[in-house]
């Protein structure tokens, strides 16, 4: 795939989605009010959205040997996501989840496989193709085949853009490198401020930018995102939609700030876009298949009273 404009890498998954009110337990089952199968994962999710809303993009990952393995490829094909340098595994496809969504709020818990640790290898990366791309988008998997492509973009002038989920716990080592190596830090609540251990967020996210990112934008779900630069602080407010499902939200955020990046977009205009394009996507059970054309989101943004 010639010209391409954003290439990730990362973690694409299998998800098998439940909408329900109440788990069941070992003593008592449940009913479902709806069940599905979507790709899922968060360079996986933001590529289909960046491709969906017309961004040329490619994956780099793994994939298995199975037909569980061709399921994960269709989903990501289909959107029109070139999977030409995926590399296979000799087993079966272990990047598979359950999404168990809540009926009422939307909010969802994931059940894992127990992955099978088989990374990407920085000598199976295609240079070439990588830095074919005006921006790499990460994810934090396969760490050492991601430094060492973004690494690759930054030797040639290109942008790297990181997807850092919220804070939980300690942030690991790795990502710390990768946050270095990073243009654009996406990520999600709390983590400028635990990476830095700094409380404020604006404060955090100047202590971040000395790391390396020159823009950092932390979401923060329902209540929207915040955006600093060296010359520029922000705050956009979120979009308010009947919620079925949060799966996949931030990802969906991320493909859209990826595909407002490419038009050259301000940030302020691209942050508008982006949270639009989330909500649009939490009106639909799973990560993917929610997630909107690019008329869809201008309709939205005109029913909702904005404009890009």
């Amino acid at each position: 795939m010639a010209d391409l404009q954003v290439v990730g890498l990362g973690l694409s998954t299998i998800d098998v989605l439940s909408r329900l009110e109440v788990m069941p337990t070992w003593e008592k089952g449940t009913f479902l009010k709806e069940i599905g199968t979507d790709g899922g994962g968060p360079v996986g999710t933001a590529l289909v959205a960046a491709a969906r809303l017309g961004a040329r993009v490619g994956y780099v990952g793994v994939c298995g040997n199975d037909a569980s393995a061709e399921l994960k490829l269709s989903y990501l094909t289909r959107d029109g996501v070139d999977t030409s340098r995926v590399m296979r595994r000799p087993h079966p496809e272990s990047q598979v989840v359950l999404v168990f969504v809540h009926q009422s709020t939307g909010e969802r818990v994931f059940g894992l496989t127990a992955m099978e640790e088989d990374p990407l290898k920085p000598e199976e990366l295609d240079r070439e193709y990588i830095t074919s791309a005006a921006y790499l988008h990460l994810d934090g998997y396969h760490c050492e085949a991601a430094l060492q492509a973004a690494h690759w973009m930054r030797q040639a002038g290109k942008k790297v853009v990181m997807d850092a989920a919220k804070a939980v716990g300690d942030v690991w080592k790795v990502i710390d490198e990768l946050v270095e190596a990073t243009d654009i830090l996406i990520c999600g609540s709390g983590f400028a401020q635990t990476l830095t251990g700094v409380a404020d967020f604006w404060q955090a996210a100047e202590a971040v930018r000395r790391l390396g990112p020159q823009i950092v934008v932390q979401t923060e779900g329902e209540q929207g995102s915040n955006t600093a630069t060296a010359t520029e602080q922000f705050h956009t407010p979120a979009f308010k939609v009947d919620v079925v499902d949060t799966t996949g939200a931030g990802d969906v955020f991320h493909g859209a700030y990826l595909f407002g990046l490419v038009q050259g977009w301000d940030l302020a205009r691209i942050a508008r876009f982006a949270s639009a394009t989330a909500a649009f996507k939490c009106m639909h059970l799973g990560g993917r298949a929610g997630s909107p054309r690019y008329n869809e989101v201008q309709e939205f943004l005109h029913k909702q009273g904005n404009h890009l």
